[in-house]
């Protein structure tokens, strides 16, 4: 039995008709006690919203009814969940990555774990257990793998005292930390300074040097220490440590102390570039709102958006962000969609309409009715999706993390033979001068700079894309989009405007048009395709249902009912000489709905569809960025196919396909593509679904509050916009392009200094420059990623 009073969910075993799925969810959103419905085609679900709890019991009942009567084979099952449970913690004060990825590794390895993943950009760790009964113990576990490998990290929960009120005082604590450490290097540096500017006794000099060395670098001696009790040996601390320590022992004092004091310093300015980039993608990304106005009788109250529930009022002041979905009831205003959709013209608003959490109201005051609780609201939806994106990590993000586990250890292992053997070997050679050599590998051999700055510039890419309003839902998909060679586009709703309109009534015999029309609104009354509403509007008269005994959609085809005794035969060419009617072919622009009562010929009606304004700048920007096919799938008829296909300049074009044959035309494409290169599948919602999960990637269009484009797709377009597919792949090409910079500067330049150290040509200093240097310039090149306004 559901326990919830908000939602049921249903898994409908054997569905496997798209139509007959919106046939469902439009039958059951018209029952009394649904405040919502719908369908994902893809897991064959059946989510309800429903009013009253004492309801539930005839709410199934009546469900099960509506879909045995519209598709008897299929098996309806109250679906109890058992989902996995997903929590984020946030990790204050991480700001080594490879220890980031030490502590993903250890809580993948905890019973239970679904999914562990530490974001090191955003500071936050995600874990995902079977079990939500053991959610609790396994939190418990990582915070003590957390405090294993990183004791100075503290660890919060985001639904408790992190939002209330800590999280604040991030930004001044962090601020109070830099300064405290810029005092601590300035006295160091002093005293330093003093010791190499004056002549003074060899243990005078010794002191000044040995006592400016902990000031500046005993911290890093001190993690050491801990990290070494602990077994962790091969990182930064350990490393930084030996080679300083290692300068003092041949009495390279002030190198030893210049290069502590330049770690130092380049580290500083590591940490508060990496902040600064932090702080920019959650700026790119603060559409989350803060508070709300809820209207208790005639007073305002100022609430937490989750707080609200559905069907209270909330009033929204101009400048304001909109807290939750709803409907304005009341008032009119501008609101600037930019946060979701990317546009930057602002949109006109007023009573009736629909309007989204993440707007910014920008003039009049306005009453909104509440549809969606805010976990449920799109804006909910987008920052968890861009959020969590960082856990589906890119090829490149895969190799690099394995990569940086062995460089390590195999660089540190060349230093121990290089300080051990050519001593004994080579004539001449002295301990100090290899073991100095070994140093310098020592220094470079901790692969900052690529364990920062490339999820870094990924989660950038994906955080721009997002403000152009384009999801990318991981850094897989991303990457992804770089090898894109043929893009299939679904006609309706993604090249058109999926507006249709009956643009003719031809009759036969001695009907009316107005009788013909009545008829086919009959026939269309239980279908919400587009072709099937625009003979509904045009009829614009009620349809009483009741009159209607038999109801039969022919996939492909059209339906078949009986009104009254009569029956009424509605769809295209092919149901007519299914049925064997004789009738004429028409030569018209449009789609075509031919109309037979009782096995006659009546008639036809013309219905049109307009092309988007955007689809042929789509076209011609997706050849600019290098695709190499552009194909359109489309049920509807040839001519009209070829007709569109020709005015937006695409490759191919395949029309009159039912559901299953587009999901064959798209594997044949598919297997007609280069080796390695994507096939990506473009359509805009649940009818598309099963194409858009066959493809390598699907992009659904006009995602906007659409859950069924949202869950089904890889990529999600806000807007009704298909030019945005080619900013996507500019977004993709110019990550990977920035990323791939960084990562041949930051091995070319060790490599580099690896073979001058090991040569006696590059001192420490050199060293560290290779290692911290080139790390802070490698993040502040991947900050470069989330400059996508004019890309």
């Amino acid at each position: 039995m559901a326990t919830s009073t908000e939602k049921i969910e249903f898994t409908l075993e054997g569905l496997d008709c798209a139509s007959c799925a919106a046939k469902i969810e439009a039958k059951v959103k018209e029952l009394d006690d649904v405040l919502d419905a719908s369908i994902n085609f893809v897991t064959q679900t059946l989510s309800l919203k429903i009013k009253k709890q004492d309801q539930i019991n005839q709410m199934i009942t009546e469900v099960k009814a509506i879909v045995n009567h519209l598709e008897p084979d299929v098996i309806v099952k109250e679906k109890i969940t058992t989902q996995p449970v997903k929590k984020t913690l946030v990790l204050e004060n991480l700001s080594c990555a490879s220890c980031a990825t030490k502590i993903e590794d250890a809580i993948k390895q905890l019973p239970g774990i679904k999914q562990a993943n530490v974001d090191f950009v955003s500071s936050k760790l995600i874990i995902e257990v079977y079990n939500k009964n053991d959610l609790s113990q396994r939190i418990e576990d990582a915070k003590k793998i957390i405090d294993s490998i990183e004791p100075d990290v503290q660890v919060y929960d985001t639904d408790q005292e992190y939002n209330d009120g800590h999280s604040n005082n991030v930004t001044d604590s962090e601020e109070g930390e830099f300064k405290k450490r810029f005092i601590q290097l300035g006295i160091g540096a002093a005293l330093f300074a003093t010791a190499i500017a004056f002549k003074f006794t060899f243990w005078i000099e010794f002191i000044l040097y040995f006592i400016s060395y902990i000031i500046i670098g005993g911290e890093v001696l001190l993690r050491a220490a801990k990290n070494i009790k602990r077994g962790q040996i091969f990182d930064e601390n350990f490393l930084i440590s030996v080679a300083t320590i290692g300068a003092f022992a041949i009495k390279e004092f002030p190198e030893g102390v210049a290069v502590m004091l330049f770690y130092q310093v380049g580290e500083l300015f590591q940490d508060m570039a990496v902040n600064r980039s932090r702080k920019s993608i959650a700026a790119l990304m603060d559409i989350r709102p803060d508070f709300a106005n809820l209207k208790v009788g005639e007073e305002i109250k100022k609430v937490s958006p989750e707080d609200v529930n559905i069907g209270d009022v909330i009033i929204v002041k101009p400048g304001e962000k909109v807290p939750l979905d709803g409907k304005i009831i009341e008032g009119s205003s501008m609101v600037d969609t930019s946060a979701l959709t990317g546009e930057s013209v602002p949109r006109e608003v007023e009573a009736g309409s629909e309007i989204l959490a993440g707007f910014i109201n920008k003039s009049g005051l306005i009453a909104v009715e509440v549809t969606e609780k805010f976990g449920e609201s799109t804006v909910s939806k987008i920052l968890d999706l861009v959020q969590n994106a960082s856990s589906k990590k890119a090829p490149t993000e895969n190799f690099i993390t394995k990569f940086s586990r062995y460089y390590t250890p195999v660089v540190v292992g060349v230093a121990l033979i290089l300080a051990t053997i050519p001593p004994l070997i080579i004539d001449g050679a002295t301990f100090s001068q290899w073991i100095y050599r070994a140093l310098i590998f020592l220094v470079i051999s901790c692969p900052c700079a690529l364990v920062i700055s490339i999820p870094l510039g990924f989660f950038g890419g994906i955080g721009g894309a997002s403000r152009n309003g384009i999801l990318v839902k991981g850094g897989n998909y991303l990457e992804a989009l770089n090898s894109v060679d043929t893009v299939v586009f679904d006609k309706t709703g993604t090249l058109t405007k999926g507006v249709f309109n009956v643009t003719e009534i031809i009759t036969t015999g001695s009907m009316t048009k107005d009788e013909l029309l009545e008829f086919a609104a009959y026939a269309e009354s239980y279908s919400n395709h587009p072709i099937a509403i625009s003979i509904l509007k045009a009829y614009n008269g009620e349809v009483n249902k009741n009159n209607i005994e038999n109801y039969d959609e022919i996939s492909g085809h059209g339906t078949k009912v009986t009104v009254n005794g009569k029956e009424i035969l509605a769809g295209n060419s092919k149901l007519m000489i299914k049925e064997g009617i004789e009738f004429e072919q028409i030569e018209a622009t449009g789609t075509i709905v031919h109309i037979a009562i009782d096995k006659q010929y009546a008639g036809y009606i013309v219905i049109a569809d307009e092309i988007k304004e955007d689809s042929i700048e789509a076209i011609r920007s997706l050849k600019d960025v290098g695709v190499r096919k552009t194909v359109m799938l489309t049920g509807d008829i040839k001519k009209v196919g070829e007709k569109v296909a020709k005015q937006l300049g695409l490759d191919e074009v395949y029309a009159e396909l039912l559901p299953d044959q587009k999901v064959e035309k798209l594997e044949m494409l598919d297997n007609n593509k280069p080796p390695k290169k994507k096939l990506v599948f473009v359509g805009d919602g649940i009818n598309d679904a099963p194409v858009l999960a066959r493809a390598d990637i699907g992009i659904a269009m006009g995602g906007l509050g659409s859950d069924a484009a949202i869950e089904a797709a890889d990529v999600v377009i806000m807007t009704d916009e298909p030019s945005k597919i080619a900013t996507a792949i500019k977004i993709a090409k110019r990550t990977r392009r920035i990323v791939w910079q960084n990562i041949y500067f930051s091995l070319g330049v060790k490599l580099i200094v690896l073979i001058l150290g090991a040569g006696g040509l590059a001192t420490l200093w050199e060293a560290v420059f290779a290692d911290v240097g080139v790390a802070l310039i490698a993040v502040f090149n991947a900050m470069r990623v989330l400059k996508v306004d004019n890309i």
